[in-house]
């Protein structure tokens, strides 16, 4: 059981800041920020879940029935992750790519403490064992800085040196590859990604993550820490979402520069609507999405809400589509995610053949990127997002990693790909190197 105290704020904005420096002390944390960006399926600006009073981990191996077995036996908030390799526990798929990372497959903690944002409206759920804290940790909050400094060359760990898991040569063959495939007739689309990683490295965490989030600021923005295990998110994308009987999928594919100069942006928004790759690519996805989410749907309840619509980010332009559909109330919640994960945007058509491709294809096991951070709730709804431009990091191996990619079509070419990855790399390149 939890307790419950609302406090209307006088500046939300720099509570946020406050709350975020406050939850740093905590082994276990969990923060989402969608940096108000007005959507038709939201509930709240921001929230924050600490300090693990149980936690689920585990490899991909039977993942899915041990985290449905965990959400129905704790009937609570909890929070954590699903990474891209739970694709072993859906299908006959294998992971031998190299792993630095060294992250579970899955984890999830039922928080003590949590922090919900709405407006000005700040609602404090703690576990009745920790509520006589509530009062104190408030006030505690509000004595924090309200601004967080951005990493600079005077600290302990520097800039950091971003090195190149494969060349642009090599990227280039391997899209060739891809596309050889894709004439064949093995698949239709394809997502091949890239690492760009620095070992003997470190980085303050939390100060990262908000340079990231400064320059990006998306609609699912993520901290996640636990223990020495960091993953600073500035994602765009939401995976899937889940209100009462009804389910939320919001696929992006197709991605343009922006410019500084309001009519040549105005151009390059009007060029990717009308791209027909672009578009292409977006519509092979959505028919991918319609037929997972079609495996735990009444009859004839999938809905193609949005497609194709253009929207504006401060570093990118992106192609988003919305799909919908409704569920019986006995359906779990897990089984929705199993039979769409993972999301089709990250995978490719036909989706196994896609995943298989990958591997062979990829130099490094993906892990968390692409898979999905979120939270489930005590009535069983759910939202998730997409786990890229991000930044993963382990503080005790001094690892850093982010992984970028795109949909290879029939109509790629391997140098606008290479292209389009450093678009979407830049963000991540500038925190991390100051470039």
């Amino acid at each position: 059981m939890r307790s419950t105290k609302i406090y209307i704020l006088e500046n939300s904005s720099d509570f946020k800041i406050k709350l975020l420096q406050w939850a740093q002390q905590f082994d276990e944390i969990v923060w989402l920020d969608s940096n108000t960006y007005s959507q038709q399926y939201s509930s709240y600006d921001a929230v924050l879940a600490v300090d693990a009073f149980t936690a689920i981990q585990t490899d991909h191996y039977t993942g899915f029935d041990k985290l449905k077995e965990y959400q129905e036996q704790t009937a609570d908030w909890i929070f954590g992750y699903l990474s891209y390799d739970l694709k072993n526990d859906t299908e006959q798929l294998t992971s031998r790519n190299l792993d630095s990372l060294n992250f579970p497959d899955l984890y999830f903690f039922q928080p003590k403490k949590l922090f919900f944002l709405k407006d000005n409206r700040l609602e404090i759920q703690y576990l009745n064992m920790v509520d006589d804290e509530m009062e104190e940790d408030f006030l505690d909050i509000r004595r924090f800085p309200s601004t967080i400094k951005v990493p600079n060359d005077d600290t302990s760990c520097g800039k950091v040196k971003i090195s190149l898991r494969i060349s642009k040569d090599v990227y280039k063959q391997k899209i060739q590859q891809m596309l050889a495939h894709i004439a064949r007739g093995d698949i239709y689309e394809a997502n091949f990604c890239q690492e760009f990683f620095a070992e003997n490295s470190c980085i303050a965490p939390l100060e990262t993550y908000y340079h990231l989030n400064q320059i990006s600021k998306p609609p699912f923005a993520a901290f996640f820490k636990r223990s020495h295990q960091y993953l600073l998110s500035a994602s765009p994308e939401r995976y899937l979402r889940k209100e009462g009987s009804k389910i939320i999928s919001q696929p992006i594919k197709g991605t343009a520069k922006r410019s500084q100069k309001e009519e040549e942006d105005k151009r390059l928004i009007q060029d990717l609507k009308n791209d027909p790759k672009e578009r292409s690519e977006n519509v092979m996805i959505v028919d991918l999405v319609r037929n997972d989410l079609s495996r735990t749907a009444i009859k004839g309840a999938v809905q193609v809400e949005e497609l194709c619509k253009v929207y504006t980010f401060p570093q990118v332009h992106q192609m988003i589509s919305t799909v919908v559909s409704e569920i019986h109330s006995k359906t779990s919640p897990v089984d929705v995610i199993r039979t769409t994960f993972p999301m089709g945007s990250m995978t490719g058509a036909p989706k196994i053949s896609a995943m298989e491709i990958i591997e062979k294809l990829e130099t490094s096991k993906r892990g968390l990127y692409s898979g999905a951070v979120g939270y489930f709730t005590p009535e069983g709804d759910f939202d998730f997002n997409v786990v890229i431009r991000s930044i993963l990091y382990n503080e005790d191996k001094r690892y850093i990693s982010y992984t970028v990619g795109g949909a290879i079509t029939a109509k790629s070419d391997p140098d606008k790909e290479y292209e389009e990855c450093l678009i979407k790399a830049k963000a991540m390149r500038e925190v991390l190197e100051g470039i």
